[in-house]
């Protein structure tokens, strides 16, 4: 098994440990652990932290150290030291919205296994002569929803999707039904107004419904 087999291997465990990751965008420091912990608690402990903000990193650290159960990751990578930065940090998986050369040559030998996005068959086409399996489809209901999902599986059976961009309770389950959909990924399940309110109860409610998705 060579490096990419082995990080899709890893990525499709984390992938199927719940039907949805929660696309987490953390502007206070001092909120990323309770937050980690809620959602756990939930049911849904793989976390993508995007690099958004100046305290994403801090809290990848954070919550790679003080939760227990979590697997985190983190999105939004768009440039190669954000790879180095990540694993640096605790990560245990990176995310990006589309590719690029630059992003392909950093993750060909990265230890870190990563979740390149596409939104075209030629998109899904060029990754896969690269190796990759697994990617990220973004922005998911810009780029044609589940109806692109179903022309997808026709020509590229081999490819496995997290769907994130647009994605919410109320149309997850249509995502989950496809077969070439391993998860989704959703910023529903913290909202600004709990994480505000400090309200952990809710977001560990949110997360249970979640978690509680069929998938298949």
């Amino acid at each position: 098994m060579n490096l990419l087999e082995s990080h899709t291997h890893r990525l499709a465990t984390i992938l199927d440990l719940a039907p949805v990751v929660p696309v987490v965008v953390v502007h206070n420091l001092a909120q990323a652990v309770d937050l980690a912990r809620a959602l756990v608690a939930g049911g849904i402990p793989a976390i993508e932290v995007t690099l958004r903000t100046p305290a994403a990193l801090d809290a990848v650290r954070a919550i790679a150290a003080e939760v227990e159960g979590a697997v985190v990751g983190v999105g939004t990578v768009i440039e190669p030291k954000q790879f180095d930065l990540a694993l640096e940090a605790g990560a245990q998986f990176a995310v990006s919205p589309g590719s690029s050369p630059k992003l392909l040559a950093a993750a060909r030998e990265h230890a870190l296994p990563w979740l390149p996005g596409a939104a075209t068959a030629s998109e899904c086409m060029a990754l896969l002569e690269e190796g990759y399996r697994l990617l990220k489809f973004f922005p998911a209901e810009a780029a044609g929803g589940v109806n692109a999902l179903k022309g997808f599986g026709g020509p590229l059976p081999q490819l496995g999707f997290c769907a994130t961009g647009g994605i919410s309770l109320d149309n997850a389950p249509k995502y989950l039904a496809l077969p070439n959909i391993r998860a989704v990924g959703g910023s529903w399940l913290t909202p600004e107004s709990a994480l505000l309110a400090g309200d952990y109860a809710r977001i560990e409610a949110l997360a249970r419904e979640a978690a509680g998705l069929k998938r298949g």
